[in-house]
């Protein structure tokens, strides 16, 4: 063999080693797609998990259900969770439009259950709720006022109850006061998180807000973004700040809660991992809040309930963060001051932006427990 020359075996040619990094790439991304797949499945068993003791042990007497009740023609979907089966009833009224929030208890325990059966309702077209039977049509403010007071009635007669407590969140805030106002008698006290007032003047305050403190903090790209979306002073609001509205006020510690900041993180992700939604239900988790929010958006920044609603007949409480700019806390101290009823109270989170109940649950707590049920208002802020 000597003597004869020794031939290399030719290069792979650039257009087939760029073929071979492709297939890798697309292997690699089958497989991610196959594990986060298998995760979403194995954290999607869809079932209400009981409620335990210390020991870990389903406590007695106690209620975890999901399920799907006739409302107004519509099936429509709830959680009803309490430690005890003999607890007066709350019927909670989640914001959005469209986001129902249950889900978040995982990470934000409120404790509600310690003290009422509470019924964590999903709104018509939202989460549970969202279904072909729904139509567009009947997306209004007066339908759902409706279904509040049928779901009211279906909890009253379900648990041998003359009358229930109302709480709402946010944009619930607008459905639930109305109904407080058409059935007064349904209800022991109506209890608003996050209170709207006005929320297109509410628009333009955090949008005031965020232009000062984000000069102040030396965010130049985030204040040319905002001058660039346009000041939310029309209705529908400028598409450029509707997009960017989140993102603004979570950076800045005034969204959904003080501590978070990405709505990715902190809404969307909890979301997936929630085990007591399907995967098919966390879609339409989604695919509602969207929908939901096309058709009602508009009509929850017109509505000015100072005009719609200046008094109600009957004890009237409202919970607010400071530092909630998402729904104006101004602007709720200033509705609460005109409002018209028999017992009222404000109180303000001092720690809180838009979510008190899962913010400062034990604050909350205290004054479910000391002034709600006992029908006073003596924890509320100074007069």
């Amino acid at each position: 063999m000597a003597g004869r020359n020794m031939v290399s075996p030719a290069s792979p040619s650039p257009a087939r080693r760029m073929g071979r990094i492709m297939i890798i790439a697309a292997a690699v991304m089958l497989a991610l797609l196959f594990i986060v797949l298998g995760l979403l499945v194995m954290w999607s068993p869809g079932n209400a998990r009981p409620l335990v003791d210390a020991k870990g042990r389903p406590q007695a007497g106690s209620i975890s259900e999901k399920i799907r009740v006739d409302i107004n023609g519509v099936p429509q979907g709830m959680f009803i969770k309490s430690n005890n089966a003999a607890n007066p009833v709350l019927l909670f009224v989640h914001g959005g439009p469209g986001m129902p929030e249950y889900f978040l208890t995982d990470r934000y325990p409120t404790g509600l259950e310690d003290n009422f059966t509470v019924c964590w309702w999903e709104q018509r077209g939202a989460g549970l709720s969202h279904t072909p039977d729904v139509t567009a049509d009947t997306m209004t403010v007066d339908q759902f006022v409706s279904d509040t007071l049928a779901v009211t009635n279906y909890l009253r007669a379900r648990f041998d109850k003359d009358k229930i407590y109302l709480m709402a969140h946010s944009g619930g805030t607008l459905i639930g006061i109305e109904a407080a106002k058409r059935a007064p008698e349904l209800f022991y006290a109506y209890i608003g998180v996050a209170q709207i007032t006005h929320q297109i003047e509410s628009e333009g305050l955090a949008y005031d807000y965020m232009l000062a403190q984000f000069r102040e903090n030396g965010n130049t790209g985030m204040v040319r973004r905002l001058e660039a979306a346009g000041a939310p002073n029309t209705i529908p609001l400028p598409p450029a700040y509707d997009g960017l509205r989140d993102e603004a006020m979570h950076g800045l510690g005034i969204g959904t809660t003080h501590e978070m900041r990405s709505v990715v993180s902190g809404i969307f992700l909890p979301s997936l991992q929630f085990p007591e939604y399907t995967l098919g239900e966390k879609i339409n988790l989604w695919r509602g809040k969207t929908w939901s929010k096309s058709l009602l958006w508009d009509t929850v920044l017109a509505t000015d309930l100072r005009q719609q609603v200046p008094a109600l007949d009957l004890p009237t409480y409202f919970i607010h963060g400071a530092y909630d700019y998402t729904v104006s806390y101004v602007l709720a101290q200033s509705y609460f001051a005109q409002l018209e009823a028999p017992l009222k109270g404000f109180y303000t989170f001092e720690q809180s932006a838009h979510s008190p109940m899962f913010e400062e649950p034990g604050k909350l707590t205290r004054i479910l427990r000391e002034d709600v049920l006992e029908g006073t208002n003596n924890l509320a802020d100074a007069r």
